[in-house]
């Protein structure tokens, strides 16, 4: 059964856990009563494809193999065996409203199937959010998929947690403000699962700057927050990124595909939904390589 009429994700890139770190009123306004963690696990290597690939397809990037080069040239076959959530939420809702609005557009290009009727645009964030907030508003979006890169950005040019960074998050929760005021005014909320989520974060390099591919702490360790009618209030336990395509199903009530550690290992971290039925939480650090909770030597995988 459908538990919401309306998902809205906003993804942040390279914002890591650094979230706690800014100043942030609409976050903390919109998730008071939400619940949410810093210490979601990206996947490895941190780098965008392989995790906007995750959180999208439900699978770890050893399985889904995507990386920046193949997502900017090719568009993601619509016979894949690892469909994205826009897919099989379009297989099980034909008339869905679906959207995808990103500033890194390899995103919509190249993670999302082609040709399925998801509606898109590409901008720099200040640009998109206006775009954004017209499309709610005229459209009442089913799924709505956002992708912000100038934090990203902000980390490679200064540094991750520098004070230029964190500024950056404080502008992207603005924009993260406006779209869920939007939200709120063409809505209605009780039917609406809002969320935000960080890709990776970042380390710094000794000449100056940061980058990501690497597995420390600052790299692998993330934000994500929900609010919703069955949303819990707190913090989540252990969680992967990728569990975020299985929230999404959840929200949709489409049965998820069955746990396979060689396919879809995404899964409902505890502490986020009031549902006694959820399966319990299978520990996948062998797969991620996070277990044991170090840091390893930083790796740059990414250019500004």
């Amino acid at each position: 059964m459908r538990k919401y009429s309306h998902v809205i994700v906003i993804g942040i890139d390279g914002a890591g856990a650094y979230i706690k770190d800014a100043i942030t009123p609409n976050f903390d306004k919109i998730f008071k009563d939400g619940a949410k963690t810093f210490d979601a696990l990206a996947s490895n290597p941190t780098i965008s494809a392989e995790c906007w690939g995750s959180m999208l397809l439900g699978v770890g990037p050893e399985v889904h193999k995507l990386t920046n080069g193949i997502v900017s040239n090719n568009p993601y076959p619509t016979d894949s065996a690892f469909p994205s959530v826009f897919r099989r939420i379009r297989d099980i809702y034909p008339n869905a409203v679906l959207g995808s609005y990103c500033d890194w557009n390899p995103i919509t290009y190249g993670i999302i199937e082609n040709g399925i009727g998801v509606s898109h645009d590409t901008a720099k964030d200040f640009q998109l959010t206006p775009i954004i907030c017209d499309y709610i508003r005229e459209t009442h979006p089913d799924f709505l998929f956002i992708q912000f890169d100038s934090v990203d950005g902000a980390g490679h040019r200064n540094g991750y947690g520098t004070a230029a960074h964190l500024e950056s998050i404080t502008h992207a929760d603005k924009l993260v403000g406006d779209i869920y005021n939007t939200a709120k005014e063409a809505l209605d909320m009780e039917e609406t699962l809002f969320m935000v989520i960080a890709d990776h974060g970042g380390a710094n390099n000794e000449n100056g700057g940061g980058s990501h591919g690497g597995w420390t702490d600052s790299e692998k360790y993330v934000t994500f927050a929900a609010v919703g009618k069955n949303v819990k209030s707190g913090n989540i336990g252990t969680m992967n990124i990728r569990d975020l395509a299985a929230i999404v199903l959840y929200a949709f009530g489409i049965e998820p595909p069955k746990f396979d550690e060689n396919g879809w290992t995404a899964q409902i971290p505890e502490g986020i939904f009031t549902d006694d039925s959820l399966p319990e939480y299978k520990d996948i650090s062998h797969l991620t390589g996070a277990a044991p909770r170090i840091s390893k030597t930083p790796h740059t995988s990414e250019l500004v």
